[in-house]
């Protein structure tokens, strides 16, 4: 018998005792395998020549094998025939490249899917599509969410075609599989295929909802996940403003670490640079204060005054940064000198301003980076 015949040696008589240890074994199409020792004294194959299981009779342990190296000879477990699996996934190398490519397709589909709903064939508020989108994928449950592109509308009869475009080189054929294996491959691609558009579609509404376009996932510094030692936005309870749609915003957030609590406020450090973007909007605001007297008919010559009164100054003193409250409180003592910790950050009017964290998507800019999530196991 050359390597390349099939085996046609007869299978073992149904009354034969099968080997205790070859019945506890099992084989599923896709295995890999390697020989150990075979009673043909005909075949070219050799211990440790490999291949890929097609099929396994447990009751008459016949295992068929598509060898690699062309030959066809079927395993007589029953007649002392030995292999041994090989390491690696098996069938599961098969799923995992049927998942692999389901998700290439989902990310695709959902890329499409953006570009008419928050990208630019889209229209009306995209923001709010886009939030609305990424809470839901966010909060998700394992259902398909309304709206995505969702494996299930696909055509099953296009499972075979998938599949032979999919799977490994040396992977069993369609029409070899079980029905079992059918419903797994189908099934390895669908959930491929819905994990790759929820996973693009989030990346296309954070890059939307983010105002720097971040595409990073975000939810470590949500409000209701920042804890004492991590990092948080943050921004006065008095900084939401309306917009020219007449949603309430933040203008800028701040990037910190919360340290501690008062009264219900957050106390964070940040860095030197986010504290400067804090100076620059206390400016703004003070501004922006002056501007709204004028226009309702305030004297020049008590507009100083007035702001002062309502909005303390603030700038920095070489590395000291200094705020004065002297004309806000009517005490020549409110003045705040905070100098930076040995790490150079800044608690900039902690324990005196009413500071919360804010969620990232409600601001209009973001001074300072958000830190990634710390590795998971750290």
């Amino acid at each position: 018998m050359t390597s390349s015949d099939n085996d046609t040696r007869p299978p073992p008589p149904d009354d034969r005792g099968p080997d205790p240890r070859s019945a506890a074994e099992t084989f599923r199409t896709g295995d890999r395998v390697a020989l150990e020792h075979t009673s043909d004294p005909h075949t070219q194959l050799r211990p440790g020549d490999e291949g890929t299981v097609r099929r396994y009779d447990p009751r008459l342990q016949v295992l068929e094998v598509n060898w690699d190296s062309g030959s066809r000879l079927s395993m007589l477990r029953g007649a002392g025939d030995r292999v041994r699996h090989l390491p690696g996934p098996g069938w599961e190398r098969v799923l995992h490249a049927l998942r692999t490519a389901g998700a290439a397709a989902g990310r695709t589909a959902a890329e499409w899917w953006a570009q008419d709903t928050i990208g630019g064939r889209a229209g009306g508020d995209v923001a709010a599509t886009g939030r609305e989108v990424l809470t839901a994928i966010e909060a998700a449950t394992g259902q398909n969410i309304d709206g995505l592109p969702a494996a299930d509308r696909y055509d099953l009869a296009e499972d075979a075609v998938r599949y032979a475009e999919h799977a490994p080189p040396d992977a069993p054929e369609w029409e070899d599989l079980t029905g079992q294996q059918c419903d797994q491959a189908r099934w390895a691609w669908c959930d491929g295929f819905d994990h790759g558009v929820e996973a693009e579609a989030a990346r296309q509404c954070r890059i939307v909802l983010h105002p720097d376009g971040d595409d990073r996932d975000l939810r470590h510094v949500y409000p209701g996940r920042v804890r004492l030692g991590g990092p948080g936005v943050f921004a006065g309870d008095w900084a939401w403003t309306p917009n020219s749609a007449g949603d309430m915003r933040v203008p800028v957030g701040f990037v910190g670490t919360l340290v501690d609590t008062w009264n219900g406020w957050a106390v964070f450090t940040c860095s030197r640079e986010v504290a400067e973007a804090i100076v620059a909007d206390q400016a703004d605001a003070r501004d922006r204060f002056r501007r709204s007297l004028a226009a309702d008919g305030t004297a020049e010559a008590d507009l100083d005054r007035l702001v002062d009164q309502s909005m303390g100054r603030m700038w920095f003193d070489g590395d000291v940064l200094v705020a004065d409250d002297t004309r806000v409180q009517g005490d020549p003592d409110a003045i705040d000198r905070m100098s930076p910790n040995p790490d150079g950050l800044y608690i900039v009017m902690g324990w005196s301003w009413t500071w919360l964290p804010v969620h990232p998507y409600d601001c209009d800019r973001i001074a300072g980076r958000i830190p990634d999530p710390p590795a998971l196991g750290a």
